[in-house]
């Protein structure tokens, strides 16, 4: 028996929209020109709008206080570098081009943890897959800090897997294409992700005030970006009792990899109100963090000695496309060349009638500029 389905799109369009001004703003006790990024809400059905010319001010109970430039749309950093410090009070003060003003409640710095260490293991999760945990350890033998929020960037090396130093030039001429030498270097590379998800500990329930093996990221053994040389820095914010609240409850109902959405199924009231209107919603948190960082490096070798690498981002198969449809009415490989969809791998000896003279493979296979940048990372270390 055969069961055909068919799925007629509709079109979706939320309702009760509440334009609101979307506030995600953290201040650290490390030296830096901090950033703060200001958004409206938006539909399901649309994308975010970076709100633009605010005016935005960061002042302490001392009197001192430092301006934000807006660098691109939406994103604000301080016109000079700065860290907060224990024991002062600060507050943020955004002005809106419609000339609303907003402000925070004040927000201190709480005492610094700092992040003991961090270390990769292999191991095998609860749904029983192979791979690699990050973990952090940390401890505070005062108890005056509980919270902490958790970050990650990971950067790791890419090998093309069938890299040649030649290519495919197309000739422009009868569908033709050359072999020619690379003019530029396409087989080492490094690709760095952030983490895009909220991760929390908390240590009130424990005997100690100490974080241990907490694990921050998991790595499925299968996955390509652990086949050579990886690296993760992790960052440890230590939180207040209320900013720690917030990105709980934040965590709690919402899945979207844009946390503070108009997707979420409810308000969250941040630390944010409005001076000119105050039933006016805001979304979002000002934040004042101590902060911990660590980076480590791995080679796949150092977890998985003599094992054979995780598959590739692509099977890499090759083919060897006719430089002529049959019939000749368009041009093949000369296409693909174009299009930048394929790199050289090797000549097709004695092709039959169905072939091209040119072996070739998926793009990513031969130049791994597709999935990274060639320049190698300040911090990187073999």
């Amino acid at each position: 028996m055969t069961v055909v389905s068919c799925i007629e799109p509709i079109d979706v369009e939320t309702e009760d929209f509440l334009d609101a001004l979307v506030v995600d703003a953290t201040i650290t006790d490390e030296m830096d020109n901090h950033t703060i990024y200001l958004t409206r809400t938006y539909r399901f059905e649309s994308e975010s709008t970076a709100e633009q010319g605010a005016q935005i001010t960061l002042s302490d109970d001392s009197g001192a206080a430092i301006g934000f430039d807006e660098v691109i749309p939406g994103t604000y950093r301080s016109s000079v570098p700065f860290a907060a410090q224990e024991g002062r009070a600060y507050t943020l003060k955004i002005v809106a081009t419609n000339g609303i003003s907003y402000s925070s409640r004040p927000a201190q710095l709480p005492q610094n943890v700092a992040l003991d260490s961090v270390y990769a293991q292999r191991i095998t999760n609860d749904f029983g897959e192979d791979g690699v945990a990050i973990f952090v350890d940390a401890f505070d033998p005062t108890g005056n800090s509980q919270n902490f929020r958790y970050e990650f960037e990971e950067t790791y090396k890419i090998i093309a897997p069938k890299w040649r130093p030649e290519d495919l030039l197309s000739t422009g001429i009868e569908c033709g294409v050359d072999v020619v030498p690379k003019t530029k270097e396409d087989q080492t590379c490094f690709a760095s992700k952030a983490s895009n998800r909220i991760i929390l500990a908390n240590t009130s329930n424990l005997e100690e005030n100490r974080v241990d093996r907490f694990m921050v990221r998991f790595i499925d053994g299968e996955n390509y970006i652990i086949s050579h040389r990886y690296s993760v820095l992790v960052t440890q914010y230590t939180q207040s009792n209320e900013a720690y609240s917030f990105f709980d409850a934040l965590n709690q109902f919402s899945s979207s990899e844009s946390l503070f959405s108009e997707t979420q199924p409810g308000f969250l009231s941040g630390n944010i109100f409005s001076e000119t209107n105050q039933d006016e919603k805001v979304l979002g948190y000002f934040d004042v963090s101590a902060v911990s960082k660590k980076r480590i490096f791995f080679n796949y070798e150092d977890l998985y000695p003599g094992e054979d690498l995780p598959p590739y981002v692509n099977p890499c198969n090759t083919i060897a496309p006719m430089l002529i449809s049959q019939g000749g009415a368009r041009c093949v490989l000369s296409a693909m060349v174009d299009e930048n969809q394929v790199s050289y791998y090797d000549e097709n000896q004695d092709p039959p009638f169905e072939e091209g003279p040119y072996k070739v493979v998926p793009r990513e296979c031969g130049d791994c500029t597709v999935l990274g940048k060639t320049e190698r990372p300040e911090f990187w270390i073999e």
